[in-house]
């Protein structure tokens, strides 16, 4: 009885209808892919075809190997069940990765597929766990825990919550479930479990890697790296809820301007449009946008404005999208998908069709004008309930493919604005999904609130950002819900978060500030209000010139910034970092959830309680570290309680470099 064959340089093994293939995918990974009948369907979710490598196979009547450079599989039948085990090696014959075993008389199995009405399964991929392991990436979850071991993670997209599915493991590897499914993880003491709750196949892929950096590039090659960001994606932008007509457009820039104050982009948000999916200026208050925006041009500011993929039943689209099938659809019952001024459909950004009709009305309404820059809300799609069993896109269910919403959202216009002759692109989007990075997807963390506990939750989601593919990253600084401008308390926070932006991929002004005032057009229609205002100078005189002074941190910092965004798009390699990135023989740097590095030189440790003026901060063992307020050197390897008044917070710089930034932060 033979269970295993070669195939193509793949390893086969079969029985009883299942077939699981093996195949080496980039250097020192492996491809595993199962159904339960049936052949192997082609394509991928997430991996781009690999370079061909050659693997090392040995096949036994009830055992098979596979080796692929660092990394080793060994296949096991179960005499018993005839089931099989796959476990996963390095070049040391370390154990990385295991599959769950058939347990004897409990019967169980490490790929159960359960049967759905439709010809689609639920899968349940079980392996044995390490309770020693740790765990990072994974995307962004608002949460304060940098070990995801013990966690239990929804793979679903919500507002501030983006489903990243690759994991760096402490032992020595990466894993990518290589799966859009809508579903769920569960990292165990005993077992690991990733769940779909519909899909075709079992898909992932696995990598071995003697440092987090290495299973970081290995990672990056499959998935595709983020192209070079443009110059204005470096320096400071400005934004707020809302600048709702153009005049105030033009007052902001021309104050910014007046004070000399560096300013690289200024965003104009939601519902500067008459309806959803209209897809360009209301009239009444963007009158001549293209004079408008060579204006901010000739200032050197780059235009930015807010899409979404909302198409409310009154726009001047929705029927012919409708009638085309270039929108979601509900399953049953009426297409409402969400409820907010009005009754919205989301635009179907996995239907190539819809991509190029959304991508014509936007290029003549806006890139025409010369806006080279798009902030691309809604990502995830905000479903109104997240009932996603409800939905179906033109890829399939949303159960199924629901995770490549924002991926093929920003796909959408990354190629539209390649064949308009841009290649300077930077998009903005509030979520993203393994790949959303080779498109110019510059994520930021949502609508959270103006708390110090989100804030600090915002530390973590940066670094698992970075450690699942997503170099790209930034938050509304403030806080988005919540903040009252005028409020000493909030005041401090925006200064602390502020300072925290400086040393963030992308530094970005942003928040829903209170007190918020009602907008009416001229028909008598209440249209979405403006907030209290958010520019720099809005926050008192005590604030001012400390936000002032760490814009011009920022611009000193471009030159280091723009080397960093340089290794992102040639390498893959985040711009924050955890401590252990660059030092992983540091025990203690698997630790810090509350500090990180801004690319190899510098530690950034945030103040995030309220009225705090000192912290304990960790420096890594095998560097001398230089206190950047005051000059004074340290040895790694230690704690330090660092005082940080309100104008300043602990960074520190590897001894040596950056040495420019010594007495100025």
């Amino acid at each position: 009885m033979e269970f295993f064959e070669r195939q193509g340089g793949s390893l086969i093994f079969r029985q009883n209808g299942e077939t699981v293939q093996l195949t080496p995918w980039g250097e020192n990974a492996l491809r595993i892919q199962s159904v339960p009948l049936g052949e192997l369907s082609e394509g991928s979710a997430a991996l781009l075809s690999a370079e061909k490598t050659e693997a090392i196979i040995g096949l036994q009547e009830k055992s098979a190997f596979i080796q692929n450079g660092k990394i080793r599989a060994e296949l096991l039948v179960d005499d018993w069940h005839r089931s099989l085990q796959i476990s996963f090696y390095n070049q040391r014959r370390e154990l990385l990765l295991q599959e769950i075993p058939s347990g004897g008389a409990l019967s169980l199995r490490a790929r159960q597929f359960k049967a759905l009405p439709g010809g689609s399964y639920r899968l349940k991929a079980s392996f044995l766990s390490n309770p020693e392991e740790k765990l990072y990436g994974m995307g962004q979850y608002q949460q304060e825990i940098l070990n995801l071991k013990g966690c239990n993670l929804e793979l679903a997209h919500r507002n501030s919550q983006a489903s990243i599915p690759f994991l760096l493991s402490s032992l020595g590897y990466g894993f990518l479930w290589n799966n859009p499914a809508i579903g769920e993880v569960h990292f165990g003491r005993n077992t690991t479990e990733w769940i779909a709750e519909s899909t075709a196949k079992l898909d992932y892929w696995i990598v071995a890697g003697d440092t987090p950096a290495e299973i970081e590039e290995a990672y990056a090659q499959v998935t595709g790296k983020a192209p070079m960001m443009p110059e204005y994606g470096l320096g400071f932008w400005q934004c707020k809820l809302r600048y709702y007509n153009q005049q105030q457009v033009l007052d902001i820039a021309r104050e910014y301007k007046r004070r000399n104050i560096p300013l690289d982009v200024l965003v104009i948000d939601y519902y500067h449009w008459p309806r959803c999916g209209d897809w360009r200026f209301d009239e009444e208050y963007f009158p001549d946008p293209a004079a408008m925006v060579r204006e901010l041009q000739e200032m050197g500011i780059e235009t930015m404005v807010s899409i979404w993929p909302q198409v409310d039943w009154r726009s001047e689209n929705y029927e012919q999208m409708k009638q085309q099938g270039l929108l979601v659809k509900t399953n049953a019952g009426i297409d409402v998908q969400m409820l907010f001024h009005g009754n919205n459909v989301f635009m179907d950004a996995t239907n190539p069709r819809a991509r190029r009709y959304v991508w014509e009305k936007c290029r003549k309404n806006y890139a025409d004008l010369g806006i080279r820059a798009f902030w691309l809300d809604e990502a995830e799609p905000e479903f109104t309930t997240y009932d996603y069993e409800s939905y179906r896109y033109h890829l399939g269910p949303v159960l199924q493919v629901g995770n490549l919403y924002p991926r093929e959202y920003a796909r959408l216009f990354y190629e539209g604005q390649r064949e308009n002759g841009q290649t300077d692109i930077v998009n903005l989007l509030r979520c993203a999904w393994a790949g959303s990075q080779r498109y110019g997807a510059l994520v930021w963390s949502g609508d959270i609130m103006s708390t110090y506990e989100d804030f600090r939750k915002q530390i973590c989601a940066g670094i698992h950002m970075g450690l699942a593919g997503i170099p790209w990253w930034t938050t509304d600084i403030g806080g988005f819900h919540g903040g009252v401008t005028g409020d000493e308390d909030f005041r401090e926070l925006l200064v602390r978060w502020f300072q925290f932006g400086t040393f963030c991929p992308v530094m970005r002004l942003h928040g829903n500030r209170q007190p918020n005032r009602p907008v009416i057009n001229r028909a008598g229609e209440v249209r979405e209000g403006t907030g209290a205002d958010n520019e720099i100078w809005s926050f008192g005189e005590r604030a001012y010139p400390i936000l002032l002074k760490f814009i011009e941190i920022r611009e000193l910092l471009r030159n280091y910034t723009r080397s960093l965004m340089r290794e992102a798009h040639e390498k893959g390699t985040p711009l924050m970092r955890a401590l252990f990135y660059e030092f992983p023989q540091d025990a203690a740097c698997w630790e810090i959830a509350d500090a990180y590095l801004y690319g190899p030189d510098i530690l950034v440790a945030p103040v995030c309680y309220p009225h705090q003026t000192a912290r304990e901060v960790y420096l890594p063992k095998g560097a001398f570290w230089v206190h950047a307020a005051s000059g004074k050197r340290y040895e790694g390897g230690q704690s330090c309680r660092i005082e940080a008044p309100l104008d300043t917070l602990p960074v520190f710089l590897r001894e040596g470099r950056q040495e420019y930034l010594i007495g100025r932060i």
